[in-house]
């Protein structure tokens, strides 16, 4: 397989696809921080243009890991649809760019395409974007799922209400939830981060949220992000849990060092089949981003970039009801600054969607990153033009659990307001019975949390 090309005089050329996609990646810093970044900016057009001519089928017969030695590449390639991958394996990954982007394909196309597709197809074509490619393609991409209630439709933005508390304070962490309800977050989902991931603590928080849910009959569901397996006993004991969390990673080494596995997640999924309280049909929660597997020396000299398609190939296995890329989370030695945040985030969520999968994004910064809260919003701002699913909402913008800053509740109302979204219908009507929206607009009452404590 000759992957050779000549730019203004000089030869181009690249021992391996994973060299290939690592080159044609966008500046990120961990790629530069693992070595396997381009030298310099026509190295990385002439990795593009290679990657361009290089088709669907070599792709997949080229796996960032090994089969033998990956359980995420296995189940990625199990999970393609082999009549469709017949259908499109001939087609040069630049081909498949240009069919995206055409005016007549329709994300009913898309949908039926993106069966046959495997991870690192998805990740090539999203490198030869540019970030307005991203958001075009993205756009064209509805994808829905439903819990308790339904995410992605049409004309909708919407938020999780994250009250994360330092101590766990179950009156610190309501305070949070209805001041977030009284700004129209939460339609996606009340979801708290621990700082105890005990059994007896986590517990306690999902039965807190229920009792608020129930109480005030919010059309929502439920979750805490603890490890997988401190829920699976929960769920075992009763506790009622609408949506199961779990970090992934893109390499089954990495996935081992959040203590997962595929067969973990197979088990974790059939029991919230049979024993989560929400209605279904999808029950699981996904957080990921960009520099996970490198951060955890996992990352099998791939680029961020594709590991974190290879995040959605896996999450794509337990049908999920919302994925969160926590963009600017690990940190700037990941994502040096708000230009690199920026294309991850567009990244992230047209390669989620063309998995299949119902994305939202954590538009956030960590405070030794070259970024600002304008830079944050003007990622949301983007990502919601082009039908991100939901943002997190955090009290001010600044999460006082995880120390990182993030966007807030008022912001999801200023982004429906801006670009005139609604929140989840059921909750949008469940606010106007509360005298908190009118029409689509929020009233004079929203924002003013003391009516929850008089119930």
């Amino acid at each position: 397989m000759l992957l050779r090309t000549k730019l203004f005089g000089k030869t181009y050329e690249f021992g391996t696809i994973k060299e290939l996609l690592a080159k044609a990646n966008e500046e990120k810093s961990g790629d530069r921080q693992a070595g396997i970044a381009a030298e310099s900016a026509a190295e990385r057009m002439a990795a593009k243009h290679v990657l361009a001519h290089v088709t669907l089928e070599t792709l997949r017969q080229n796996p960032a890991i090994p089969h033998e030695r990956d359980e995420v590449t296995r189940v990625i390639d199990e999970g393609v649809n082999e009549t469709i991958y017949a259908e499109i394996k001939s087609m040069q990954l630049g081909e498949l760019r240009e069919w995206l982007l055409a005016d007549t394909t329709t994300s009913a196309m898309i949908r039926r395409i993106s069966n046959g597709l495997t991870a690192e197809m998805i990740a090539g074509v999203a490198k030869l974007m540019s970030n307005l490619d991203l958001m075009i393609a993205a756009k064209k991409i509805r994808v829905t799922a439903h819990c308790n209630t339904t995410i992605g439709l049409p004309g909708t933005l919407s938020s999780r209400n994250q009250p994360n508390h330092p101590t766990d304070s179950p009156a610190g962490i309501k305070a949070s939830i209805y001041e977030g309800l009284s700004f129209g977050s939460g339609d996606c989902v009340i979801g708290i981060n621990p700082s105890d991931d005990s059994l007896s603590s986590v517990s306690r928080l999902f039965e807190m949220t229920h009792q608020v849910i129930t109480t005030w009959k919010i059309p929502t569901q439920n979750s805490v992000l603890a490890h997988i397996t401190t829920q699976m006993e929960a769920l075992k004991r009763g506790v009622p849990i609408d949506l199961l969390f779990q970090s992934l990673a893109g390499s089954e080494k990495a996935n081992q060092g959040f203590g997962i596995s595929v067969g973990l997640l197979d088990e974790a999924y059939q029991m919230a089949r049979k024993y989560c309280n929400s209605n279904g049909p999808n029950y699981f929660y996904f957080e990921t981003g960009q520099g996970t597997a490198l951060s955890a020396g996992a990352h099998e000299g791939a680029d961020q970039l594709t590991m974190e398609a290879r995040c959605y190939g896996l999450a794509r296995r337990y049908h999920p009801f919302i994925v969160n890329t926590v963009v600017g989370f690990i940190g700037p030695e990941y994502l040096y600054d708000s230009v690199q945040i920026t294309r991850a985030g567009l990244e992230d969520h047209f390669m989620g969607k063309l998995t299949g999968i119902p994305m939202g994004c954590d538009a956030c910064y960590t405070n030794h990153a070259v970024a600002t809260q304008n830079d944050i919003e003007n990622l949301a701002v983007l990502l919601t033009t082009t039908g991100c699913c939901y943002f997190m909402g955090v009290p001010m913008g600044d999460d006082i659990m995880l120390s990182y800053q993030s966007t807030s509740y008022h912001d999801t109302a200023s982004l429906r307001q801006l670009l005139g979204l609604r929140p989840i219908p059921e909750f949008e009507a469940w606010m106007e019975d509360l005298g908190l929206m009118k029409d689509g607009v929020l009233t004079e009452k929203a924002g003013d949390a003391s009516f929850f404590l008089q119930k």
